[in-house]
């Protein structure tokens, strides 16, 4: 009789996990996954952890969430000042999703050092925008900005792919706790409810300005994969973050709200979902 640690679905949920690591970990520096460690900022089965537990939910979030800050000035000159991301896109998701994971899940001591790490980056990170004004990637504004869509952004793909019913004190805690890494950082202001979340949002948009260049990294976004992801994958994940934008913002990005893909789209992330909590024994 073949242990319950060797049957081909064991077999399967194994090699689904070690897929889903390797596309978020950088193997060629034998990077490894981040450990949930029992010191972490955040304690267990608490918002923030569940919210950046669920992949599908981070991706679609991720995705929409980056598409939102090329929208700021000062945010998208930075990226193309300072950043590779057309020859690395990849990387830089990566990198972005290890200090989330670190932040979120790690030891506490590696938590404050990942955010010193990227407080120093930052630091170094300025230049001059086309209308001539300076731009510095530690203006608390802007850094609030970048914060509150990757705040709202994970939260909406959480409570669209997982947990739609999540009551509203919950996701206020989610707010609140997040809120620690962000004044780390240097953000400020700091929502700390969704409300508040929702006013910084509105009031913050006027700094929105349409580009080329935006609708470029958009592109680049939506359409280009990681090596060996499926392509129907990468136009799954990219419908769904499209559709989870704001109307005025695929309109500054010259992006459609899919019409055609959106219910396969809803219902292969639904799936995926599904599979993959399974995999990581997190239903």
């Amino acid at each position: 009789m073949p242990s319950p640690l060797d049957t081909p679905i064991e077999r399967f949920r194994l090699k689904l996990v070690e897929q889903v690591r390797n596309t978020f970990n950088d193997n060629a520096s034998k990077q490894k996954p981040v450990p949930p460690s029992d010191d972490a900022l955040f304690e267990k089965d608490t918002p923030i952890r569940m919210v950046h537990a669920d992949i599908v939910g981070m991706m679609t979030g991720g995705i929409r969430a980056l598409l939102l800050q090329m929208l700021h000035p000062h945010a998208l000159q930075g990226v193309l000042d300072h950043s590779n991301f057309r020859e690395d896109m990849h990387g830089r998701l990566q990198r972005t999703a290890r200090f989330i994971a670190v932040t979120t899940f790690g030891h506490r001591d590696e938590a404050m050092k990942a955010i010193d790490r990227v407080n120093r980056i930052h630091a170094k990170v300025g230049g001059t925008l086309p209308d001539g004004s300076r731009y510095e990637a530690t203006n608390p504004r802007t850094l609030a900005w970048v914060h509150v869509t990757e705040a709202q952004s994970f939260l909406a793909g959480y409570l669209r792919h997982v947990r739609p019913d999540m009551p509203s004190a919950e996701q206020d805690e989610y707010y609140r706790q997040i809120a620690v890494i962000a004044r780390a950082l240097g953000v400020d202001p700091v929502p700390e409810t969704r409300r508040e979340a929702e006013a910084l949002f509105r009031e913050l948009r006027t700094d929105l300005r349409p580009s080329p260049q935006a609708r470029e990294i958009a592109q680049l976004v939506l359409n280009q994969r990681p090596k060996n992801t499926p392509p129907a994958l990468q136009t799954m994940l990219g419908a769904e973050a499209v559709t989870m934008l704001p109307p005025f913002a695929r309109s500054m990005l010259n992006l459609q709200r899919p019409v055609l893909t959106a219910l396969p789209a809803r219902a292969a992330t639904w799936g995926m979902g599904r599979t993959l909590r399974w995999a990581f024994r997190q239903n």
